[in-house]
């Protein structure tokens, strides 16, 4: 099973260089184990853009937002066996924030990724 997690923070600026050197090791982990899919850090966002439809309308709307108290910071895609085993990983990836990063706030949101098969409806019996 694959998931998204999401890592939500404020603007806390640069992280120390051992939370950067315990974030390698665990990126190096993941890869090396097959457990990795996608993943990085993100652009803030002076560097985005929000395109909203609403009205029957489209808007593009540059960055920064004014009003983002917290940013996505980055992300991950990665590969379990089940659902207990990511939040497992996904607490130990914060407390890893904890230990190495004083200070900072933020929440992680775990999202399970569907696939082709859990999008199209399946076919009842004798159809």
């Amino acid at each position: 099973m694959r998931y998204m997690m999401l890592v939500r923070h404020g603007n806390q600026g640069p992280a120390p260089q051992a939370f950067n050197d315990q974030m390698a090791k665990l990126s190096e982990d993941a890869i090396k184990s097959g457990q990795f899919v996608a993943g990085g850090a993100l652009g803030g966002p002076a560097q985005s853009a929000l395109i909203r439809l609403a009205n029957g309308k489209v808007k593009v709307i540059d960055g920064p937002f004014s009003e983002a108290k917290e940013v996505i910071g980055g992300f991950a895609i990665l590969e379990f066996k089940t659902k207990e085993e990511a939040l497992e990983s996904t607490v130990s990836f914060m407390e890893l924030h904890n230990k190495y990063w004083p200070g900072w706030q933020g929440e992680t949101e775990m999202r399970q990724l569907l696939g082709p098969e859990d999008l199209v409806p399946h076919k009842q019996q004798g159809q």
